[in-house]
């Protein structure tokens, strides 16, 4: 590796990640480079259906770093300032911008930053710089940073399923995004937090974050649920893309209660529920995806303040050179649950 180039995980497929180099990237006016110090993986990373299509490239989306150049024009950072920033931002003008809609913005699905956060380096264009960047405060470490993202997605899902102080609360799937969505319950101040999962290192994990009850979803979660709460949760979050959590949600709400879709499923996946026992209990049915700046920056003071303390959620770091092994163990499932990786280890 010279002065030029910089080091890369390259995805070709889950199993198939190879240490290569690139240039570093060169930026233009309103553009940032930035050194990246911590880089999460997260769960829509191993999704290879998605992920195969555009391969190969470099992965990689939570990321926090240091800006080691910034463009002409660039007035809102420095050299040397520690940020957090995100690949996908929205316009804030189109019409699904100005009705709150941000995550259904053409901008926010085309706009990213380059190459991936699996490198060493990333250059952020301006839109990113200008509306999808955020200074680090003194108390957010780096890996603390990389949360800043997912836990804007949860912010974002909690707030358009109105959740409310007092409510009870089921998260269906104890992954990182079921895990941020019960702390995020909890700091809400929800009355009473259910948790599912079919692993039971996952199971106690949630536990220990604050959920106040953790169910094996391969037993009746709808009766147990309906046991625990006497007649069903106010909400339930499906965070895993199994079907039949889809399922249990839909038999685990109470009357008048919200389901949110947050997990993304696969293409041509069909979910099934009665329809007449829907309208009957008067269930709002919703779905999520991403998160506007706002509420990245609501997700960011949650971890300054300590409300959410993310680092908890850390079971593994990793050198750059050990991505494959980070994605296999996120794959399979393992007693790991956040990874981050390092990639100027």
């Amino acid at each position: 590796m010279t002065n030029d180039t910089m080091r890369v995980a390259m995805y070709y497929n889950n199993s198939d990640i190879r240490l290569e180099e690139l240039p570093v990237p060169a930026i233009g006016a309103g553009e940032v480079l930035m050194n990246v110090v911590s880089s999460g993986i997260c769960g829509s990373d191993v999704m290879e259906w998605y992920r195969i299509k555009k391969a190969p490239l470099v992965p990689g989306h939570e990321v926090t770093g240091e800006i080691v150049a910034v463009g002409q024009g660039v007035e809102k950072f420095k050299v040397s300032d520690r940020i957090a920033t995100t690949h996908h931002v929205p316009c804030n003008s189109c019409h699904y911008c100005l009705h709150g809609h941000h995550s259904l913005c053409d901008t926010l699905h085309s706009a990213k930053f380059y190459p991936g956060g699996f490198a060493e380096y990333l250059r952020l264009p301006a839109i990113n710089v200008e509306r999808g960047t955020f200074k680090l405060p003194a108390e957010v470490s780096y890996d603390a940073g990389t949360f800043v993202e997912p836990l804007g997605c949860a912010v974002r899902g909690q707030r358009l399923a109105e959740m409310q102080m007092g409510q009870s609360v089921l998260a269906l799937g104890s992954g990182m995004s079921g895990l941020l969505h019960v702390m995020l319950a909890k700091a809400n101040g929800a009355g009473r937090v259910i948790a599912t999962d079919i692993n039971d290192y996952r199971l106690q994990f949630a536990k220990e974050l604050g959920a106040d009850v953790a169910l094996d979803a391969r037993g009746d979660v709808s009766a147990q649920v309906k046991e625990l709460t006497g007649g069903g949760v106010d909400l339930a979050i499906v965070c895993t893309a199994a079907p039949i959590a889809f399922e249990q949600a839909m038999a685990s709400v109470g009357r008048g209660g919200t389901v949110l879709l947050f997990a993304l499923h696969a293409p041509d996946v069909t979910l099934n529920f009665d329809a007449r026992q829907f309208m009957l209990n008067g269930t709002k049915l919703m779905s999520t995806y991403a998160a506007p700046p706002l509420d990245m920056e609501i997700a960011l003071e949650l971890i300054r303040s300590g409300q959410i303390p993310v680092e908890k959620m850390i079971t593994h770091h990793l050198p750059l050179t050990e991505t494959g092994k980070g994605f296999q163990m996120v794959v399979n499932a393992q007693d790991s649950m956040k990874i981050i990786i390092q990639p100027q280890v």
